[in-house]
C-alpha cells in the first residue's frame, strides 16, 4: 500500500479496503408458484408465537432501613445522572420530583421542582404539576405561594388563574378568589375570563357586583357579543329599562361595526318580547337604512318574519320589497354591468313608487357605461336611458328633466363609431309632444348630420309630410339620396311623393336619375316601380321603351314574362280607351285585340329565340317560358293558338349523372333534362348519317 493511496480519515486504509462487498443476489431459475402458498398473516402469526418472553428485573423487597437508604441513594444517583445528561428534558425532572414525593420527602421534592423551574420557568405545565402536588398533600400555603409566583411570571396563561381561583373557591375563601380575579382583570384577559368572573359573582348572588363587572367588561371588550350578553343579563334579572339602556348605548357605539347586524336583531327581538312591536319595527328599519346591503341578509329575513307576524298588508309588502331589494343590490354589486339585474331592480322600485329612490337607482344604473365602444355591448345599456326618459315624462311628469336625460344620452353615445336611431327619434317625438317643432327639427337635423340612418330619414320625412311641408320633404329626400344613392326604396318613395303631387315630369326625371345610378341595392324593384308608374299614366309606348332598355341590361326570364303580360294587358287598356273615346265598333275592338296578342307573341318569340341561340344551357328557363306562353294562349280563348306553342314544347327526360366529391365519385343522382323538337330532328339526322356511313363502308369492304 502506497502512502499516496492511504487516507488519514480512514486510519491510513485505502478506499478499496473499506468497501463492503455485498453477496451476489441469488438468481431464481424456477419462477412457477409453489404448491403451498404462505400468506403475510401466517408469517406474522409465526413470528409472534416464536417471540421470547420479555426479560423483567426481579421484584426487590426492602426489609430494613439500610436497604431503603441504599435504594434511595441509588435511585437519586440515577436521576441526577440522567438530569446531567438531559437537563432540558422536563419529563425527567417531573419523574424525579414525583418519585421524591412518593418517598414522602417533600422538601427534596420541592427542591427538585425549584431546580426544574430554574431550567424552564416559562413551562406552565411545571407550575401546574408543582401546585397540584402541594394541593394534593394539603400544603395550602405552599400551593398559594406557587400559584402567586406562577401568575406573576405567566399572567397570560389563563389556566394558571383558573386553577388558582378554583383552589381558593374550594377552600371557601370567596374574598381571596375575588382578589385573584381582580388581579387577573388588571391584565385585561379575553372575554371568557370576564365571563368567568361574572359567573363567580352570580354563584354568590352578587348581582350588583356582576353588573359592575359587565360595565368594565364592555369597556375592555367593546364588541357586539359582549353588549348583547350584558343586555340579556339585565333582562334575566327583570330589569327591562336597564336592558333597553344597554342596547341603546351599544347602538350608539357600534352602529358602524361589522357585527352590527347581530346587535340590531337582538335589540329588535328584545323589543318584540316586551310587546313593543312599533319599537321593533323602527329598529329594523333603522338597521336596514344603516347597514350595508351585503351584511344584512339575516336582518332582512328576520324583518320579513316579524312583519308577517305583527304587520299589516302594507308592512308585509314593504318587508318583501326590502328583501328583494337586498337580493338585487347583491346582484348588481357582484356584476354592475349586468343590465338585466338593473332593469329588474328599477321595476321593483317603480312598483313601490318612491320617486327619489327610483331616480337614484336609474342614476346608478346609467353610470355603468359599457367598457368597450362596440354597439353589441351598448344595445341593452341604451334601454336604461330610454326607460329613464319615459319614466320622467310619463310617471314623474318632469319635462325639463326628460329633455336633460335625452341630451345627456345623446352626448354619451360615440356617434363617430355607432349610433342609435331610436334615441334620436324618441327625443324628436318628445319635442313634438311638447309642441316644440323647432327643437324636434334641430334634433333630427343633428341626427342626419352626426349619424344618418334610414329610420331617421323616413321618420323626418313622415313628420314633415304630416305637417304639409313639401319643400322640406324634397330637401330631406335630396340629403337622403346624397347619403345613400344606391337606395332604391328612397328613389321610389321620392318619385311616389312627386306623383302624389301630380308632378309627373318630376317623378319621371327622378326615376331616370335612379336607373342611371352605377350601383343599386334592389334594381328590379326600381324598374318595376318605374314601369308600373308609366302603365298607370297610360304611357304604353314609354313602357315598351322601358322594357326594351331593361332587356338591354338583363335577359332574365321574369323580365320576358312581365313584358309579354304587359303587351297582353295593354290590349284591354287600349280597347277600353278607344271604346270610350271613339265608340268604335266590335270589329275594331276585335282587330285591336288580335294586334295586342301579336305583340305578346312577338315578345315570346323573341325570348325563345334568345334562349335557343344565346343561352342554350338554360333549358329549364326556356321550358318555363313556353309553359307561361301556353297558359296565356289558353287565356285568350278563341283568339289563342295553343297549337303554335305545343309544337315547341320539349320532352322531359330523366337522366343520371355522377356526383363528384372531393375524394372522388360518390354515386349518381337523377335529374330532369329537356329535349326540344329541333334537337330531336338533329339527333335523327345524325343517326341516319351514321347508318349511311356504315353501309358505305360495308359495301367497299365487300368489293375488296
Amino acid at each position: 500500500m502506497s502512502a499516496k493511496d492511504a487516507d488519514p480519515s480512514l486510519g491510513y486504509l485505502t478506499r478499496k479496503d473499506t468497501e463492503v462487498k455485498l453477496p451476489r443476489p441469488t438468481r431464481v431459475k424456477n419462477k412457477t408458484p409453489a404448491p403451498i402458498q404462505i400468506t403475510a398473516e401466517q408469517i406474522l402469526r409465526e413470528a409472534r408465537e416464536r417471540q421470547e418472553a420479555e426479560i423483567r428485573p426481579p421484584k426487590q423487597k426492602i426489609t430494613d432501613a439500610a436497604e431503603l437508604a441504599d435504594y434511595r441513594l441509588r435511585k437519586r444517583k440515577e436521576f441526577e445522572d440522567l438530569i446531567r445528561r438531559v437537563r432540558w428534558n422536563i419529563s425527567v425532572w417531573i419523574k424525579y420530583a414525583q418519585w421524591e414525593e412518593s418517598q414522602k420527602d417533600f422538601n427534596r421534592a420541592r427542591s427538585v421542582w425549584e431546580r426544574a423551574l430554574e431550567v424552564d420557568y416559562r413551562n406552565h405545565t411545571l407550575w401546574l404539576k408543582y401546585a397540584e402536588v402541594e394541593m394534593k398533600n394539603k400544603f395550602i400555603n405552599h400551593a398559594r405561594n406557587v400559584w402567586d409566583r406562577a401568575v406573576a411570571l405567566l399572567p397570560r396563561v389563563d389556566q394558571l388563574w383558573y386553577k388558582y381561583i378554583h383552589m381558593e373557591e374550594m377552600l371557601g375563601n370567596v374574598a381571596g378568589a375575588r382578589q385573584v380575579f381582580e388581579r387577573w382583570m388588571n391584565w385585561m384577559p379575553d372575554q371568557q375570563g370576564w365571563l368567568s368572573y361574572i359567573k363567580f359573582e352570580l354563584r354568590y348572588n352578587e348581582v350588583e357586583r356582576a353588573r359592575q363587572i359587565f360595565e368594565r367588561f364592555v369597556q375592555c371588550h367593546p364588541k357586539v357579543t359582549g353588549w348583547i350578553r350584558y343586555a340579556k343579563f339585565e333582562m334575566k334579572n327583570g330589569e327591562v329599562a336597564r336592558s333597553r339602556n344597554v342596547y341603546e348605548r351599544a347602538v350608539e357605539k357600534l352602529a358602524d361595526d361589522e357585527e352590527a347586524e347581530q346587535l340590531f336583531v337582538a335589540f329588535a327581538e328584545f323589543e318584540e318580547r316586551c310587546k313593543e312591536t312599533e319599537r321593533a319595527r323602527c329598529i329594523y328599519k333603522f338597521a336596514l337604512d344603516h347597514i350595508p346591503k351585503g351584511r344584512a341578509e339575516d336582518l332582512y329575513r328576520k324583518f320579513v318574519a316579524f312583519e308577517k307576524q305583527y304587520g299589516d298588508r302594507e308592512g308585509i309588502e314593504d318587508a318583501i320589497v326590502g328583501k328583494r331589494r337586498f337580493q338585487y343590490e347583491e346582484e348588481v354589486r357582484k356584476n354592475p354591468l349586468n343590465y338585466d339585474s338593473w332593469f329588474d331592480y328599477i321595476r321593483l322600485e317603480e312598483s313601490v313608487g318612491n320617486k327619489e329612490r327610483i331616480r337614484e337607482v336609474y342614476e346608478r344604473a346609467i353610470a355603468n357605461v359599457p367598457p368597450a365602444e362596440e354597439k353589441r355591448y351598448w344595445q341593452r345599456y341604451i334601454y336604461l336611458w330610454i326607460n329613464y326618459a319615459l319614466y320622467e315624462e310619463l310617471d314623474a311628469g318632469d319635462m325639463e328633466r326628460t329633455r336633460e336625460v335625452y341630451r345627456e344620452c345623446l352626448k354619451l353615445i360615440p356617434h363617430e363609431k355607432f349610433s342609435f336611431a331610436k334615441i334620436w327619434l324618441l327625443a324628436a317625438q318628445f319635442e313634438i309632444r311638447q309642441l316644440n317643432l323647432k327643437a324636434a327639427r334641430q334634433v333630427l337635423g343633428n341626427a342626419i348630420g352626426k349619424a344618418p340612418k334610414d329610420k331617421i330619414f323616413k321618420k323626418y320625412i313622415e313628420i314633415e309630410l304630416q305637417l304639409g311641408n313639401i319643400d322640406r320633404c324634397r330637401k330631406i329626400y335630396e340629403k337622403y339620396l346624397e347619403w345613400s344613392p344606391e337606395n332604391c326604396y328612397a328613389w321610389s318613395k321620392y318619385a311616389e311623393l312627386e306623383r302624389s303631387l301630380s308632378e309627373t315630369e318630376r317623378a319621371r326625371a327622378i326615376f331616370e336619375l335612379a336607373i342611371a345610378q352605377p350601383a343599386l341595392d334592389m334594381p328590379e324593384l326600381l324598374w318595376k316601380t318605374y314601369i308600373d308608374f308609366e302603365i298607370s299614366e297610360g304611357e304604353f309606348e314609354r313602357t315598351r321603351e322601358l322594357y326594351e332598355r331593361l332587356l338591354d341590361r338583363t335577359k332574365h326570364l321574369k323580365v320576358w314574362i312581365s313584358y309579354a303580360k304587359f303587351e297582353a294587358s295593354a290590349m284591354e287598356e287600349d280597347a277600353g280607351d278607344s271604346d270610350l273615346a271613339e265608340g268604335s265598333s266590335q270589329e275594331n275592338l276585335y282587330e285591336q285585340k288580335k294586334q295586342c296578342i301579336q305583340h305578346a307573341r312577338r315578345v315570346f318569340e323573341k325570348a325563345i329565340n334568345y334562349f335557343r341561340t344565346s343561352a342554350p344551357e338554360l333549358k329549364e328557363e326556356r321550358a318555363m317560358l313556353l309553359e307561361e306562353w301556353l297558359t296565356m294562349e289558353r287565356s285568350f280563348g278563341e283568339l289563342g293558338d295553343v297549337g303554335l306553342v305545343q309544337a315547341k314544347l320539349p320532352k322531359k327526360l330523366k337522366k343520371r349523372r355522377p356526383i363528384v366529391a372531393e375524394d372522388g365519385p360518390a354515386g349518381y343522382e337523377e335529374y330532369i333534362d329537356y329535349l326540344f323538337p329541333e334537337e330531336n330532328q338533329t339527333t335523327n339526322l345524325k343517326i341516319l348519317e351514321a347508318a349511311y356511313k356504315w353501309k358505305k363502308q360495308k359495301l367497299s369492304s365487300d368489293d375488296d
